[in-house]
């Protein structure tokens, strides 16, 4: 037998064989410090911040030799078989480094998919669970066990640093797309961590922020679709966040972490903290937070005293590591799994390419603007037009082999553009470029070339010789730091007076303006939407960006994307814009020069559970675009609406196809319960489904199956689930403000199921009521 074959299988016996051994056998077999030990990650090298620094580094161990450019490893245990368990981030492509000193000459690229809300709002469960598995496949291929995504924190504001990571203002919507981005990510053997567990919703001061919410909002909105995700992909981890919640950190709080999530919803996984979140190891230890991520040699010493003087009982250890090895024994490491340090980056970039087309959102479509003709003639016009922004930064960055701008995308598809006006932006894109300095730390967001200016001749010329104009509009954001209002959420006075010019000179011609948003949240659409003729919600759409834009802009696919976001008219009208993203406990305390470090502050969600569409709905408040909306370039008919109650309830409709063009419709049930115990918004997202591709004429079957426990409100001062007696309206919908059926149903009786009194705000709370 070949020397290097016996070795291999060798290998794969011992490592394989902590796979199948009881996990009380392993715990019996190990020390106090080894316990300790694999109660801790085993340390991290932050980029940017020097050894030495006010910022912890790798203290136990290093993670570059397994997998290099990883979040974190855990500690290996030689005597019971255990290797390191290698952790690594990507809510949009697994976030490793491209070489590794161990394999000189090879690279290790990863796919870019789009973010989060490009993804949500495909609406597109199993394209999620489709892009899941390509994750699973790369993270295998790679040597990676766990990936630390997905994240599903709620958009609470537009101005949240990360809702490009987060999926959507409405829990249902968040923790379908979730699950099923899970069940695809597990089903290749990758563990998948569900995050941030609970309430982390903006950047600033995150690490020491106190977040304040009722009982209600966090059991109706900020809890709801971290259980429904559980519930129907049972994924392997939960992060815990940085935050407090109530008072009490979240990787601290036994009421958050054993209470609720143990023993009310059943979670058999293991729950990790936060990169160095948190202050106490030994109360994270008794909380149930069973692993402290990337781990520290302070944290290894706080447990070890902790064990010694019985201020913390060693069975602890063993109950958190009971779940910890439980998930470790199901990971590639763990059943002696070589990777082969090659993947399927081939096949991946079309998973890619269609799920950046069905995120797209088409929000105006003057006189059939889009899709062009081939021929046409385009002057392209925005800094994001060449340098398109596939995703995010900080954890949501990937290291991609490629990235196709908007330029590209078109030469690609030997469209015909405006030679004078594209070699003016690549040299001026160069230059501009040249002038920003690199960033200080990895995670901060990148810095955009700034928007060039044009004369009113030189936009003549192009309005004359071309036969539309597309300009695109970048933002980008990161982690550390929430968005800002001017400039960011609203346009710059550059880029509105751009706008303006364009609309003005290709007007005058008869020739059209299309507007792509190249952003990772919502900005603001309404003072100038009127000088567009067309405008497409690109998202931030992964590596295949300027390919998949181009398919749409030429017809060859139908935008079918839907807002899983509200744009508002004015960022004031979020009601969460009065307290976001928080109030400094001091207001002379100075910002901490470490980016790990946050001013004491608190952040008050006194809009209880109207966030989103549940506001704007309820309030009549006027927006820009309503939560659900998205065009295509067909038609779409709603027809023959039937309802059956019993143990579920199950609604069945028709949609067809009454356009010209193949195309795929979102459909949306809505649901408006009667005003009983509780107050209720006007009406909330039940269920959703997307149609296959339906030809011109065909027709689509749905039915779309609701729990009657999922029409309860949650009773602050009960503490308990209530579904009221009465009549409910069941809404069809293709947006939440174009109702096409209606039904009624009918609760005959008040149910109330109880829950214990957990995570109650110390003081109480005036929250925003309609009455």
């Amino acid at each position: 037998m070949n020397a290097k074959i016996f070795i291999l299988i060798m290998l794969l016996a011992v490592f394989s064989g902590v796979a199948q051994e009881d996990t009380q056998k392993l715990i019996d077999q190990l020390s106090v410090d080894e316990k300790i030990y694999l109660s801790i990650g085993t340390g991290m090298d932050i980029p940017g911040i020097p050894a030495g620094a006010e910022a912890p580094q790798a203290v136990v161990g290093s993670t570059k030799s397994e997998v290099a450019g990883a979040a974190g490893t855990s500690y290996p245990i030689s005597k019971i078989n255990l290797p390191p368990i290698v952790f690594a981030d990507g809510p949009a492509g697994i976030r490793i480094d491209t070489v590794r000193p161990q394999a000189p000459g090879k690279t290790f690229y990863a796919t870019a998919f789009p973010t989060a809300s490009s993804l949500s709002s495909s609406w597109n469960i199993e394209l999620a669970q489709q892009i899941g598995q390509a994750f699973g496949i790369e993270g295998r291929d790679y040597g990676v066990d766990f990936l630390l995504a997905p994240a599903l924190n709620i958009h609470r504001n537009p101005l949240g640093g990360r809702n490009f990571e987060y999926y959507s203002e409405d829990p249902i919507l968040a923790g379908e797309i979730t699950a099923g981005f899970v069940n695809g990510v597990q089903a290749e053997g990758l563990g998948a961590t569900i995050k941030h567990f609970v309430a982390n919703n903006s950047e600033t001061n995150r690490t020491a922020l106190n977040t304040v919410v009722s009982e209600r909002a966090l059991r109706e909105i900020y809890l709801r679709g971290f259980k429904l995700a559980i519930d129907k992909s049972e994924p392997w981890a939960i992060m815990s966040s940085y935050n407090k919640i109530n008072g009490t950190y979240a990787s601290e709080n036994s009421e958050l972490l054993t209470d609720l999530l143990r023993k009310e919803w059943g979670y058999e996984g293991f729950v990790m903290t936060d990169w160095f979140a948190g202050l106490d190891a030994v109360a994270q230890m008794r909380a149930g937070n069973d692993l402290l991520m990337p781990g520290t040699e302070v944290q290894f010493n706080a447990i070890k005293e902790a064990i010694s003087n019985g201020t913390l009982e060693e069975s602890i250890l063993d109950r958190n590591l009971t779940a910890t090895l439980n998930a470790y024994k199901k990971t590639f490491s763990c059943k002696g799994y070589e990777p082969s340090g090659v993947t399927d980056l081939e096949g991946h970039k079309m998973v890619a390419r269609n799920a950046a087309l069905e995120g797209m959102v088409l929000l105006k479509n003057e006189n059939k603007v889009l899709p062009l003709k081939s021929d046409a003639k385009i002057a392209l016009y925005g800094s994001a037009s060449y340098e398109t922004i596939a995703g995010g930064t900080g954890s949501g960055d990937v290291n991609k082999a490629y990235s196709v701008s908007v330029f590209e995308g078109l030469k690609n598809a030997n469209v015909h553009l405006d030679q004078e006006l594209t070699s003016i932006y690549e040299v001026y894109m160069k230059e501009e470029r040249a002038k920003i300095p690199p960033k200080a730390m990895f995670f901060l967001k990148d810095e955009l070339v700034p928007e060039k200016t044009w004369t009113e001749a030189e936009l003549a010329r192009a309005a004359k010789a071309n036969d539309v104009a597309i300009f695109t509009l970048g933002r980008t954001s990161g982690e550390f730091q929430d968005r800002i209002e001017a400039g960011d959420f609203e346009l710059t006075a550059t880029e509105l007076e751009l706008i303006s010019d364009l609309n003005k000179a290709f007007a005058a011609e008869g020739k059209p303006l299309v507007v792509l948003l190249n952003v990772g949240g919502v900005t603001e659409t309404n003072s100038w939407k009127a000088l567009a003729d067309a405008i497409l919600l690109i998202w931030q759409p992964g590596q295949e960006a300027g390919n998949a834009i181009t398919d749409l802009l030429l017809g060859k696919a139908n935008p079918s994307g839907k807002l899983p976001v509200t744009f508002p008219i004015a960022l004031d009208d979020n009601p969460s814009s009065k307290n976001f993203p928080g109030i400094p406990l001091d207001p002379n305390a100075e910002k901490p020069a470490n980016p790990l470090q946050g001013i004491p502050s608190e952040e008050i969600y006194e809009e209880g559970i109207y966030v989103g569409y549940r506001y704007f709905d309820t309030f009549e408040v006027p927006v820009s675009y309503p939560f659900g909306y998205g065009m295509s370039y067909t038609t779409f008919e709603y027809s023959d609406l039937q309802v059956e109650s019993g143990a579920t309830i199950s609604v069945s409709f028709i949609v067809k196809n009454t356009g010209s063009v193949a195309g795929k419709e979102i459909a949306q049930l809505y649901v408006s319960a009667p005003e009983g115990t509780l107050e209720k918004p006007s009406k909330e997202l039940k269920a959703f489904a997307k149609t296959a591709l339906l030809e011109p004429g065909a027709s689509e079957t749905i039915t779309l199956e609701i729990n009657p426990e999922s029409l309860a409100s949650y009773d602050d001062k009960k503490h308990a689930w209530i579904l009221d007696g009465g009549t409910y309206t069941l809404s069809i919908a293709d947006n939440i403000a174009s109702s096409k059926l209606k039904a009624t149903l009918e609760i005959e009786a008040t149910t109330v199921r109880e829950t214990e009194a957990l995570l109650v705000p110390q003081n109480a709370l005036n929250t925003l009521s309609k009455n």
